[in-house]
C-alpha cells in the first residue's frame, strides 16, 4: 500500500470514503457495534482522531495533518489485516452511550438486554412489566463477560446490589476493570461460577442473562471477526439452547416470589415456544431486535426438581 502522504486524501470526508471502499473490497464482517462498512469506517476514524464518536458531521471537511493521515491508514490496514472486531483494536465498546473496556478475553458487548436496561434507566416508569424498578433490591447477572450488563443493571435499578458471575476467570478480570471504571465496587460483586453454582441459597428480584446461544453449525461457519471472540462465549451446544435450558430449569430456586428472569436467546424463540408450551414467555422488542429477549415471572417457572 502507498504511504498515507502519497494518497490524495486530505479531509475526514476523503478518508471516510476511502475506508468504506477498502472495507467493502476486503469483505469484512460487521455486527460488533456497527452494521456496515460506512459505520465501521466512521467509528474507527473518529476514535483514531480522538473525536466524539457520535459527532461525524461537524468534522467531515476538517483537513488532516500528515501524522493524522498516517494514523488513519495504520488503523484501516490493521482492521483489514487482522480481521478482528474494531472493538478489539480500540479496546472499547459502546451500549447506549456507555463505554466499556474490552479485549480478546471477552465477547464484544452488543446485547439487546443492554439496550433495554438503558431504556429503563432513562425511563423508570417503563420498567419490566410487573416489576417496579425501585423495589428491585437484589440482581443476579449470569455469563457477565465484560460486566457491561451488571453495570447497566446497577444504573437502571438504583436500589439494587448486583451479583455478576462468569465461568471464565479472564472475563472476570475485564469485568473487574469496568466495575472499577464506573465506581460500582460497593454495589457489584463478581464471582467465578458455572451459572448458579456459586449462588446457592440466594434469592434475587431479577435474574439477567445473555448466555451463549449459538449452535455448533453456526459457530463452524463464523467469519474471522466472530471467530476472534472467545468460543465459550458463543457455544450454546448442538442447537444453541443447551445453556438456555439450564437457566430455565434452575432460575426458579434463585428468584424471589415476585421476581423475574430476563434472558436473551437469539433466534431461539420458535424452538423454545415449541419445547416449553406451558411457559408464558413475554418477548421484549428493541429498536434492533424482535423476539430475542424473553421475560418470565418467577411464578411461571418450575424448579428443576419439578416442585
Amino acid at each position: 500500500m502507498p504511504d498515507a502522504s502519497e494518497l490524495d486524501l486530505i479531509t475526514i470526508r476523503d478518508w471516510l470514503r476511502y475506508a468504506a471502499s477498502r472495507f467493502g473490497a476486503a469483505g469484512l464482517a460487521y455486527g460488533h457495534g456497527t452494521s456496515s462498512a460506512l459505520d465501521e469506517a466512521a467509528y474507527l476514524i473518529l476514535h483514531t482522531l480522538h473525536l466524539p464518536i457520535d459527532q461525524l458531521d461537524p468534522w467531515l471537511d476538517a483537513r488532516l495533518l500528515p501524522a493524522e493521515r498516517r494514523a488513519l491508514q495504520d488503523t484501516i490496514e490493521k482492521r483489514i489485516a487482522t480481521r478482528k472486531p474494531a472493538a478489539y483494536l480500540t479496546n472499547e465498546a459502546w451500549i447506549g452511550g456507555h463505554s466499556f473496556y474490552v479485549d480478546e478475553r471477552v465477547i464484544v458487548p452488543r446485547s439487546f438486554v443492554g439496550e433495554l436496561l438503558c431504556k429503563y434507566a432513562a425511563l423508570p416508569d417503563e420498567g419490566l412489566p410487573g416489576l417496579n424498578p425501585l423495589s428491585v433490591n437484589a440482581i443476579l447477572e449470569l455469563c457477565t463477560g465484560s460486566g457491561c450488563l451488571a453495570i447497566l443493571a446497577a444504573l437502571a435499578f438504583p436500589n439494587a446490589t448486583v451479583d455478576a458471575s462468569d465461568i471464565s476467570a479472564d472475563a472476570l478480570a475485564v469485568a473487574a476493570r469496568n466495575v472499577r471504571d464506573y465506581g460500582l465496587e460497593e454495589r457489584i460483586s463478581l464471582q467465578r461460577s458455572d451459572l448458579f453454582a456459586a449462588h446457592a441459597g440466594k434469592r434475587y428480584d431479577l435474574i439477567i442473562a445473555n448466555p451463549p446461544y449459538v449452535s455448533a453449525e453456526a459457530i463452524a461457519a463464523f467469519p474471522p471477526e466472530y471467530a476472534a471472540e472467545p468460543k465459550i462465549a458463543h457455544d450454546g451446544g448442538a442447537d444453541g439452547l443447551g445453556i438456555v435450558r439450564r437457566i430455565l430449569a434452575e432460575a426458579k430456586t434463585h428468584l424471589s416470589p415476585k421476581g423475574a428472569l430476563m434472558m436473551e436467546v437469539g433466534t431461539g424463540r420458535a424452538a423454545l415456544e415449541e419445547e416449553f408450551p406451558q411457559l408464558p414467555f413475554l418477548w421484549l422488542d428493541t429498536a434492533e431486535s424482535e423476539g430475542e429477549v424473553l421475560v418470565l415471572a418467577a411464578s411461571a417457572l418450575r424448579p428443576s426438581n419439578g416442585r
